[in-house]
C-alpha cells in the first residue's frame, strides 16, 4: 500500500475502482489502523494530538483499489475555520465517491460510541452507505470487563455484539480478521 495524495474535495481525488473510506472521532485510531492493516509504519501520520488528518487522504492497495482516512469529527486541535470544513468536506465524500464500497465506523472500545458516532452511523443508515462497526483500542479493556463492554457498545450502536469487530492496532489483535474483510469489499 502507498500514499497517493491528499484533498479536500472528492473530485479532486484520483479516480478509483473500489474503495474502503476510514471515519471515527479524532484521536480514535484511524491512522494507525490503516498502518497495521498494510503492515507498515509511518504510512498514514500518526499523532497523539487529535485533529492531525486536516484532509481527505487517499492510499493505493493495487492499481484501481484504495483506501481512504477521513478527518476526524469531535475534538480536535485546530482552528475552528479548519474544523467547520470537516464536516462538509467527509459528507461530500460519503455522498459523491462512486467507487465506494464499505466505510469503516471506528469507534473507540474503551470509551464506546459518544453521541456524535451515533449521529454517523444514523446518518450512514439515513443515507444507506454501507458501513462496518470497528472498535479500536481492544487492548485497553480489561479480559474480565470484554463481555459486558462489547454488549454494551454493540447496544450503543443498535447492533448485536457478533457484528462489532474488535481490533487493536497497537496489539496487532484481529488485524488479519480485518485484512480479509476490507480485501473482501475490495475484492471485484
Amino acid at each position: 500500500m502507498q500514499f497517493l495524495q491528499s484533498a479536500q474535495r472528492a473530485i479532486d481525488l484520483p479516480e478509483s475502482d473500489r474503495e474502503v473510506a476510514v471515519v471515527g472521532r479524532s484521536n480514535v485510531g484511524k491512522s494507525s489502523l490503516i498502518n497495521a492493516f498494510a503492515n507498515r509504519t509511518g504510512l498514514a501520520r500518526v499523532s497523539k494530538t487529535p485533529g492531525r488528518t486536516q484532509l481527505i487522504n487517499i492510499f493505493q492497495v493495487s492499481p484501481g483499489v484504495t483506501v481512504v482516512d477521513l478527518p476526524g469529527y469531535g475534538y480536535a486541535k485546530v482552528p475552528s475555520r479548519i474544523r467547520q470544513d470537516w464536516g462538509p468536506m467527509i459528507e461530500g465524500y460519503l455522498l459523491e465517491r462512486e467507487a465506494l464500497q464499505m466505510v469503516m465506523v471506528l469507534i473507540d472500545g474503551e470509551i464506546g460510541p459518544t453521541k456524535l458516532d451515533q449521529s454517523m452511523l444514523e446518518w450512514l443508515r439515513d443515507n444507506e452507505i454501507p458501513h462496518q462497526v470497528i472498535a479500536t483500542k481492544s487492548d485497553k479493556v480489561k479480559s474480565n470487563a470484554k463481555p459486558k463492554r462489547k454488549k454494551e457498545l454493540a447496544a450503543g450502536c443498535m447492533l448485536d455484539p457478533g457484528d462489532v469487530v474488535w481490533v487493536s492496532a497497537s496489539k496487532g489483535v484481529n488485524i488479519d480478521k480485518l485484512q480479509d474483510l476490507i480485501r473482501s469489499w475490495l475484492a471485484p
